[in-house]
């Protein structure tokens, strides 16, 4: 049976969601190592500790795992963990001296887990693919004032000239991936993320309130990382323009609610807007708990500046939420706008309350939207996902992957 090896250096999949350096990717590494199990190929996932308390190994899946790797203290910045591949790497082959195990395939994400997969893939002469989620000169040119270290652009860089594959979700970033680092075409492979469609599904929004202790009766909703490339200042500065808000609630899920700069600067603006009695920043929930989230709002809101796919919209659709979104990066793959929602292409915030009022106030037109969404993801599963990247690894080995996943 075919062994792949995943590297997610800085994130854990297992993390809890919605905190710093923990979001999408995170969900996308989860989800994809349980498909790959549950179609026949055994998956290690590799991490570093995120939680003293996190056990060496989680069992997954039957044939899907991760594993806990010290990398430096475990409040580590993320902008310092390039200095602790060294260490990891140290321990990820003592952990496979232990079990006496080889791998016929590196896959790492994020460019982190890039330059360590370079080392595997020469050490254990095996193909790398690596999958980046998101990139420092694409992030540069979203934002003004957007920072990078250029060490990350130039490992970026270093990682796409010697890796076997590269795997985007959309056919812009491949195009970003060619352009701006040179990247050989013919090594760019366009695989889109997926959605768990057993985990998000339409729940009674009277019942999801309830879960919830949510009285209002108009709720607008935004879920993910709390950071300015986001575009959360986008979304309360909308709701501010709403002609009425007297019976509306916003929730405002992830984030830590302490030690965050960000946050606290938008609760400060959350106040300045008069705000303060209508949002409600819940900080970082489990994701077992975000259906209640999705299915209670009548809108699920994402203004960024930058998405390399934009995974929470998708989880929004799969449970019949419309969608007001950032015409930007893989948002515009997936959200056909006036039909599962609306992509809007400025980021300022008097055409986000416009199309929020629309749907606020129109209840058949919000159902019909929330309908067509779940119509779309439902296309969209995890298993079409594993398919396409079983194509992929086939491309790169001598003996297919892709009959593993016909077993």
């Amino acid at each position: 049976m075919r062994r792949l090896a995943i590297l997610s250096f800085h994130g854990c999949p297992v993390a809890r969601l919605g905190e710093k350096d923990t979001g999408g990717m995170n969900v996308y590494v989860l989800q994809l190592a349980r498909e790959l199990a549950r179609q026949g190929t055994n998956v290690d996932v590799f991490t570093r500790y995120h939680d003293p308390n996190d056990p060496k190994v989680v069992q997954l899946e039957e044939g899907a795992r991760v594993i806990h790797l010290k990398a430096g203290p475990i409040d580590a910045a993320k902008e310092d963990l390039f200095d602790f591949i060294p260490e990891f790497l140290g321990e990820l082959y003592a952990f496979q001296r232990s079990e006496d195990t080889t791998y016929d395939l590196v896959h790492s994400h994020y460019w982190l887990s890039g330059r360590v997969g370079m080392t595997l893939s020469q050490k254990w002469d095996v193909p790398h693919v690596t999958t980046f989620h998101t990139l420092a000169k694409t992030k540069l040119r979203a934002r003004v004032g957007e920072r990078e270290p250029m060490r990350r652009v130039n490992v970026e860089s270093l990682v796409m000239q010697n890796v076997d594959a590269i795997v985007v979700s959309t056919e812009e970033e491949k195009q970003d991936v060619v352009h701006l680092y040179d990247a050989v075409p013919r090594k760019v492979s366009v695989v889109p993320a997926g959605v768990d469609l057993d985990l998000f599904e339409p729940i009674e929004k009277p019942i999801a309130r309830e879960a919830l202790g949510i009285r209002e009766k108009r709720v607008i909703l935004y879920v993910g990382r709390i950071e300015r490339l986001k575009g959360i200042e986008i979304l309360l500065r909308s709701a501010a323009l709403v002609e009425d808000i007297a019976d509306m609630r916003v929730l405002i899920v992830g984030g830590h609610p302490e030690n965050d700069t960000e946050q606290d600067r938008l609760r400060a603006l959350t106040a300045e807007l008069g705000l303060q009695d209508v949002v409600t920043f819940t900080g970082a929930v489990e994701q077992a708990e975000l259906p209640n989230y999705y299915n209670a709002a009548d809108a699920f809101v994402l203004p960024s500046h930058s998405e390399s796919f934009g995974l929470a919209a998708l989880e929004a659709m799969a449970c019949g939420t419309p969608v007001v979104a950032s015409r930007v990066g893989g948002l515009k793959t997936f959200i056909d706008s006036g039909e599962t929602g609306y992509l809007v292409p400025w980021r300022c915030p008097e055409p986000f309350a416009q199309r929020l009022e629309m749907l606020l106030a129109n209840p058949e037109l919000k159902n019909a939207m929330g309908t067509a969404a779940r119509a779309k993801a439902l296309k969209m599963g995890w298993g079409h996902t594993a398919d396409r990247m079983l194509e992929c690894y086939s491309g790169l080995s001598c003996d297919s992957w892709e009959s593993v996943a016909g077993d």
